[in-house]
């Protein structure tokens, strides 16, 4: 007769290293779970790196109110204009990785700057990408009393100005800046001399006042422009006509290859700012892009709504596949530094 045994069975080294190792994880995630369902407490700042008016400040404008709602917080637009950006940026890498400082970040500030500004002591690539808001064609515009309403007849007026024409940018190395020293090279390098801004609103007062002839900027930038009849659009750069100005060509219509430009508006946030964080603030950059008001705005200045998961398209590479900001560097001896104040 056999004596039956009624203990457990004996748990293997193995066993009792994976169960002290789940409950561990099991533990550490559980503060991070509770942080990002706590969070947030307060309002949250979101810094855009130039003044009210431009591509940037309306873009942190149109998904403020839905990003607030989602939150159940209010987010504040903080406008620190300068230095193309840096400025802005500069102030939310310092900033605490806590999700209360973000920074609504363009094509220009991550992905121009760091070639065109010599001794450049910030990284804009550090920051985390939270979200993509928008993305736009540029539009070459000019002042209607430039007589051209085509780029060859822009180009031979150009040409034929005894002292050269200016235009303006809205920043110094920004990418209105650096598009137009591109179009400059591919219409043969006439006399065109840049004036730079502190942001595309300072820009086009300007400009509809006639201080300077031509620029380039970002169809949401130039639409009300444009529908008032104040300024007269030659060119868009997307690979199709945008369709908010459905009579505007492309670049590669009218000859002008190889010229597809896109910029952007995403939000990125400081290093090290949680990962449930980021998801939270991703969610409801993307549940306020969902309002059909919303898009309605962003279409209707010829823009197109962003959204998806946390990242931006950084890189900003031709078909050639050379990175545009080498190819305005290279062809037009582009340095910020030379015209920056």
């Amino acid at each position: 007769m056999t004596e039956k045994n009624d203990a457990p069975p004996a748990l293997s080294r193995r066993a009792v290293l994976g169960a002290g190792l789940g409950a561990t994880a099991a533990g550490l995630a559980a503060p991070r779970l509770a942080l990002a369902q706590a969070w947030p407490t307060r309002p949250l700042t979101l810094v855009v790196g130039f003044p009210p008016g431009g591509q940037t400040d309306f873009a942190a404008r149109v998904i403020q109110a839905g990003m607030s709602a989602a939150l159940g917080q209010s987010v504040v637009i903080e406008n620190r204009g300068g230095a193309g950006g840096n400025i802005g940026t500069e102030a939310v890498l310092r900033a605490r990785p806590d999700g209360y400082t973000m920074l609504a970040a363009n094509s220009s500030s991550m992905a121009i700057n760091p070639h065109t500004f010599p001794g450049m002591t910030i990284n804009p690539l550090e920051l985390v990408s939270v979200g993509l808001a928008l993305q736009s064609s540029l539009v070459l515009c000019v002042h209607p009393s430039v007589p051209a309403r085509t780029v060859s007849e822009f180009a031979a007026w150009v040409k034929a100005q005894p002292k050269g024409i200016d235009y303006g940018t809205a920043a110094a190395g920004s990418m209105s800046h650096c598009a137009m020293e591109l179009f400059r090279t591919r219409i043969g390098n006439p006399a065109m001399e840049s004036i730079p801004y502190r942001g595309s609103g300072p820009a086009m007062q300007d400009f509809i006042a006639g201080r300077f002839s031509c620029l380039f900027d970002a169809a949401s930038v130039v639409a009300p422009f444009l529908k008032a009849g104040q300024v007269r659009g030659l060119m868009v750069t997307g690979e199709q006509r945008a369709p908010a100005f459905p009579d505007i060509p492309t670049a590669a219509e009218q000859g002008v290859q190889d010229f597809t430009i896109t910029s952007w508006i995403g939000i990125s946030a400081p290093r090290g700012t949680p990962p449930e964080i980021v998801q939270r603030v991703n969610e409801a950059l993307n549940k306020a892009l969902q309002d059909p008001a919303v898009r309605e705005r962003i279409t209707g200045q010829g823009d197109e709504p962003g959204g998806g998961a946390p990242a931006v398209p950084v890189p900003l590479r031709p078909r050639d596949g050379v990175p545009f900001p080498h190819q305005w560097r290279r062809h037009a001896g582009l340095r910020a530094a030379i015209v920056c104040d």
